[in-house]
């Protein structure tokens, strides 16, 4: 979901590096080209019968959806991320795939501890309302049944694809930092393929 754009479109192209069968989910689907691997897919996240039909077939769901920064979001309420999660949520229950890597950030959820007070407050200050619903998002995949990964990229770059970037999964280690986009779809695709992480949270760093 999001297959366009941002982490979405390198996790498609890490996937289809690895010659694996990619459904890709995104509003504007319609400008990828079909391959033997890729069958996009255009679709509404907030629309439950598109995202149902999505499901059919699938062997796991990875959520890569963003938004547009714009200077409105720093007193606009976002509400996307929670909202088409309920719905992924919600038509996941009904079907028969139950595994789901989630793309949010370093400073959504419990990470937020993890954020010295200066980050903290910049944070808060730049992009305090997406990740009010960033933290509204990961509450709804917690409470949920499914075999689910939460995954929290620290600060993105355009850099090269890496597989030599870290996994912090005890809390005690989270860190800020940088990580390219290329290597979140690296390990979002690893996290699929061998089962990583399932019913935990991670951040992702360099």
């Amino acid at each position: 979901m999001g297959a366009t754009s941002g982490i979405g479109r390198c996790a498609l192209d890490e996937a289809v590096r690895r010659r694996l069968p990619v459904r890709a989910f995104a509003r504007s689907a319609d400008t990828l080209t079909a391959t033997d691997l890729v069958e996009p897919f255009k679709g509404d996240a907030t629309s439950a019968e598109d995202v149902a039909r999505a499901l059919k077939g699938v062997r796991a769901v990875i959520y890569a959806l963003g938004i547009t920064e714009r200077l409105a979001m720093l007193w606009e309420e976002e509400t996307l991320f929670s909202e088409t999660t309920k719905v992924l949520l919600d038509a996941m229950a009904h079907s028969d795939v139950s595994r789901l890597v989630v793309v949010t950030g370093f400073g959504a959820g419990r990470s937020k501890a993890a954020m010295s007070w200066v980050e903290r407050t910049g944070h808060r200050a730049v992009l305090g309302k997406p990740y009010a619903d960033k933290d509204r998002q990961e509450a709804l995949i917690d409470a949920s049944s499914l075999d689910w990964t939460i995954v929290r990229p620290v600060i993105l770059t355009k850099g090269a694809r890496t597989e030599d970037y870290r996994v912090l999964r005890d809390p005690k280690t989270w860190r800020n930092g940088l990580i390219s986009r290329a290597s979140v779809a690296h390990y979002l695709i690893d996290a699929v393929e061998q089962g990583l992480d399932v019913r935990a949270d991670v951040v992702l760093t360099r």
